[in-house]
């Protein structure tokens, strides 16, 4: 389980940031949406987008962008999940009233929902007490769910996905803890792939990260990872994108790079621009179809007022 890590494991490398990690609060600027919306980049979900996707699907085959999850699965500390299967009402031989000899079994399951592949939703991660489209915390966040932001709302997000692998630009099999990459290498590495970044897209990095070491070092790879840094997530921010993800565990590098902030990327995304976070993305397989450009279809539980959901995003190409 988690609890094994305890805080040192993810820590260690949050610790190693150096001086000029503290980022200055800056001046709320409503949404592009308007000043009561709540989905963000979601509002990119068109009848459009998702026909121009459909014309992706051309072998009529899929795979899942969402990683399977157990109590031993590794997260950000004090993340955890626990699953019991049991036979209500069938205790010392009691005959279920259905007709016939019935048995069946039930599942009772606590958890984080921020575990394993995930989205982030726009009430996750701020800064100076606001959230997204200048929404205070203290007027939404409940202990009962949040009263703005939540999930729950939004709605199914369906369009053209691509993936950088960062791994093959870098000619490695996977990228270090630390290793982080911007406009720049993203845009190269774009590029050399023959990939277009387009508005309303769903940007996935490859690191190679968690293939590598999520089964072989579950504690090296919840300690840190490579990811994407400040410099690189205000450009992909620019784009007007759906969705920013990575086959790591937060997206942006741990040990953060000098200046940058843990996961300040979040806020960059989450806050600044209302476009949503997909962590722990099964990118391998796709790659290895030989397939880049997808259509991405994800439709994820809808529990009121949760700030994460776990999820299994579907490529089809």
């Amino acid at each position: 389980m988690i609890k094994k890590y305890g805080f040192a494991g993810v820590l260690s490398g949050l610790m190693a940031l150096g001086a000029g990690s503290a980022m200055a609060a800056t001046e709320c600027v409503p949404s592009q949406w308007g000043p009561d919306d709540e989905i963000g980049s979601a509002n990119l979900v068109t009848p459009e987008r998702t026909m121009e996707a459909l014309k992706l699907v051309k072998q009529g085959k899929s795979l899942p962008l969402g990683i399977v999850i157990d109590s031993k699965t590794p997260a950000f500390p004090p993340r955890s999940l626990s699953l019991q299967v049991v036979q209500p009402n069938q205790q010392g031989g009691q005959r279920l009233p259905f007709g016939y000899p019935a048995v069946y079994n039930d599942d009772i399951i606590q958890t984080w929902v921020g575990i394993g592949s995930q989205i982030d939703g726009l009430g996750h991660l701020g800064e100076a007490g606001l959230y997204y489209n200048c929404n205070k915390e203290e007027d939404f966040a409940g202990i009962t769910g949040l009263k703005k932001l939540g999930v729950h709302n939004i709605p199914p997000l369906v369009g053209r996905a691509v993936i950088i692998d960062m791994a093959k630009h870098a000619g490695k099999p996977f990228l270090d803890a630390g290793d982080n990459f911007g406009s720049a290498e993203i845009q190269a590495a774009a590029k050399a792939q023959g990939v277009t970044i387009k508005e309303g897209d769903i940007v996935l990095f490859h690191t190679g990260w968690t293939e590598n070491k999520l089964d072989s070092d579950p504690k090296a790879w919840v300690s840190g990872e490579p990811g994407v840094n400040n410099d690189g997530m205000r450009w992909l921010t620019s784009q007007n994108l759906m969705a920013i993800g990575a086959d790591t565990w937060g997206i942006e590098p741990v040990p953060a790079p000098k200046g940058d902030g843990v996961f300040y990327g979040h806020v960059l995304a989450l806050q600044e621009k209302g476009i949503y976070l997909l962590e722990t993305m099964n990118t391998g397989p796709v790659l290895r179809e030989g397939v880049n450009e997808f259509m991405f279809v994800l439709g994820q539980a809808r529990i009121r007022g949760t700030v994460q959901m776990i999820i299994n995003p579907v490529a089809m190409y």
